[in-house]
């Protein structure tokens, strides 16, 4: 069992992450979407030569700019932490998590912060060919950006493409590929994207309806909500078709949090998808009295996870305390082996220490037998706290966020079609009663993108690296009162930030299309 745990550094660390991931991505999905939209508008600007689109164009790239600066700010600080409150974390996984984060720096960002001056002040300064090609550069920079995040992200939820080097106690990068193209990874990375495009849709169609309810910038409105109506849709199937594909990832590598995202305890056949449905108590949980009022679709939740009806899929009490018939280890058993792995590294450092180099080589030897690595090695991170418990994630926290996400993806696609409908049709100026919805939907979108993460990184808990590298063991080690002190500073910061991109949108939203200057060249 791991020994001196202090609890105070580990629940503030990831208190402090918390904050500062979920305000990072208040500004991170505005910026992947509406980077798109911008580059498509000012492309119709190049072709027609129309004046209205580069109108539409430096509109919605002012508020782009707004949002972009505050989104960089927010996302160094969550890098940093990596070093000041996850030292141990970056130490064990430092050459794989490392190299992309650090093509992320030079490739994306680098091309991202380089074009996206020539975007903002090259009005007038140089082609509009050129300008136009410096503002897809900035689009398919921001998202680059974000493929190798989420490609290092990926990889905690299902290490590959690496190995464990006993020598130096730290996982090493033994196939870039397998790392990139992992099939979490690349889930992730499309259903993430999308995601930001639905909300960057909502958040163009929200403003473009608050011009209509107001009669200002009717053209630009009209035009920016039938751009975004079709993008939001497009992208609204493409969540569905990702995130189908991410469950299923889901049930082969992280059987507990599919458990915990349908509050599923007691596992079975041609299992049912909970639609709608209230969480019982924890005992009656437990007890299999999982909910209090539900409404299910049969055999939904089996072909979601598997792809068929009649698939079996484990609840919480099956991950927990074993289910031999389906060959599912007890948490207890995996303990038990993960120390088992834990001591033969304690061997070799003892073997080290004594200059024994025959048994050293023997371990060696023994870390990569294919058996040990599928037997004990994998339960590695099982060997760090003996309470069962642990390994088990907030089941309501993960249940509400993921209903919550997936309920309001089904509802933006209606929106979008509604919205595609009435703007080719010609007739959204007088809905009015629909307008005021878009103005309620956009709070809407943002709700949905940190419920969705929330269920990604509260559900996979208590780990880090799954099955190898568990909460406990990630932190550094230091105060936890320095670490509160900054958990409040952060806090602080962050709400002033987002208070004051609030008031600098909503007054460059109230000014409208006004431009200074002329055209490009």
């Amino acid at each position: 069992m791991m020994q001196h745990i202090d609890w105070a550094v580990v629940d503030w660390s990831r208190w402090q992450f918390a904050l500062t991931a979920l305000y990072h991505w208040l500004f991170v999905p505005l910026t992947l979407g509406l980077s798109w939209i911008i580059a498509f508008m000012e492309s119709n600007y190049v072709r027609t030569g129309d004046p209205e689109w580069k109108k539409l164009t430096q509109f919605w790239m002012k508020l782009f700019g707004i949002n972009f600066a505050i989104g960089v700010a927010t996302g160094i600080i969550l890098e940093f932490e990596f070093g000041t409150n996850w030292s141990c974390y970056s130490w064990f996984v430092g050459d794989i998590f490392g190299a992309p984060l650090a093509i992320e720096g030079i490739m994306a960002f680098f091309l991202e912060s380089t074009f996206v001056a020539i975007m903002f002040f090259g009005w007038n300064r140089v082609s509009k060919k050129f300008h136009l090609v410096s503002t897809w550069l900035v689009a398919i920079g921001s998202n680059l950006s974000a493929l190798w995040i989420l490609v290092a992200n990926g990889w905690m939820q299902m290490p590959s493409g690496t190995v464990f080097n006993p020598e130096t106690a730290r996982s090493e990068m033994i196939n870039f590929w397998d790392v990139l193209f992992s099939p979490v990874a690349v889930n992730k990375f499309l259903h993430t994207i999308s995601s930001g495009f639905v909300l960057a849709a909502l958040f163009v169609i929200g403003v473009s309806a608050w011009f209509l309810l107001k009669k200002r910038e009717q053209r630009l409105a009209l035009r920016s909500i039938t751009i975004a109506a079709v993008f939001g849709l497009l992208a609204s199937l493409s969540v569905v078709f990702t995130g189908d594909g991410s469950a299923k990832q889901i049930a082969k590598v992280q059987p507990m949090k599919l458990a915990a995202m349908e509050g599923l305890y007691k596992g079975t056949e041609g299992a049912n998808l909970k639609a709608i449905a209230i969480l019982n108590s924890k005992s009656k949980r437990e007890n299999g009295d999982e909910c209090i009022f539900q409404l299910e679709l049969p055999k939904m939740l089996s072909w979601l996870a598997f792809g068929k009806f009649n698939e079996f899929v484990p609840g919480i009490n099956d991950l927990t305390n074993g289910n031999p018939k389906q060959r599912i280890l007890p948490i207890s058993e995996k303990i038990r082996r993960g120390k088992q792995a834990r001591q033969l590294l304690t061997d070799f450092k003892n073997a080290q220490d004594a200059g024994d180099t025959e048994l050293v080589e023997q371990i060696k030897a023994r870390f990569r037998e294919q058996n040990f690595k599928d037997h004990y090695f994998r339960y590695f991170g099982y060997g760090f706290y003996d309470e069962v418990d642990y390994y088990i994630p907030n089941v309501p926290v993960t249940f509400y966020s993921f209903h919550i996400m997936v309920t309001l993806g089904f509802y933006f696609i209606l929106f979008f079609a509604l919205f595609l409908f009435f703007s080719i049709r010609g007739v959204m100026p007088k809905r009015r009663f629909w307008l005021r919805l878009a103005l309620f939907t956009l709070p809407l979108a943002y709700l949905a993108q940190e419920t969705g993460w929330i269920t990604a990184e509260v559900g996979r808990q208590p780990w880090t690296i799954q099955d190898l590298l568990p909460t406990v063991a990630s932190v550094s080690k230091i105060d936890a009162g320095s670490v509160q002190l900054t958990f409040w500073l952060f806090a602080a910061t962050f709400t002033a930030l987002a208070i004051a991109e609030v008031g600098i949108m909503l007054k460059a939203i109230k000014k409208g299309s006004e431009t200074k200057g002329g055209g490009t060249k």
